[in-house]
């Protein structure tokens, strides 16, 4: 735990997915927040169908939205940190690649997981 799943729409460009996703774990463990770095989950989901506003001239907008899943227990202030860092990092990793190619919003969703949920380590 915590579980990252980014969705990115097909015009934004991120042209090395796993060094953004290095970098989203690396800031979430340099955070403070967690006891392990194996328990830091990262994944894109690209997404092929989507829609901004209404109008066909409006497809030039993208968007990333990020939703970190945590265990419950952490205060607000930290997961607004945690939302804020995450932003910064996208910012940072993809921002200069999207010049010209498409209007970008990062949005960060910080929740906790359900008390109901169980996991399993098999070992190899």
């Amino acid at each position: 735990m915590p579980h990252l799943t980014i969705q990115v729409t097909p015009n934004v460009s991120i042209p090395h997915e796993e060094s953004l996703l290095k970098s989203l774990n690396k800031a979430l463990w340099d955070s403070g927040y967690f006891d392990k770095p194996t328990d830091i989950k990262t994944r894109i989901l690209p997404i092929e169908t989507f829609l901004v506003g209404v109008e066909d001239d409006e497809q030039a907008n993208g968007f990333i939205y990020a939703n970190l899943k945590l265990m419950s227990g952490r205060d607000i202030e930290t997961r607004n940190q945690l939302a804020e860092l995450l932003v910064a990092t996208i910012e940072e990793k993809i921002g200069d690649e999207q010049s010209g190619r498409a209007a970008l919003q990062i949005c960060v969703e910080v929740e906790e997981i359900s008390a109901v949920y169980h996991k399993k380590m098999l070992d190899s």
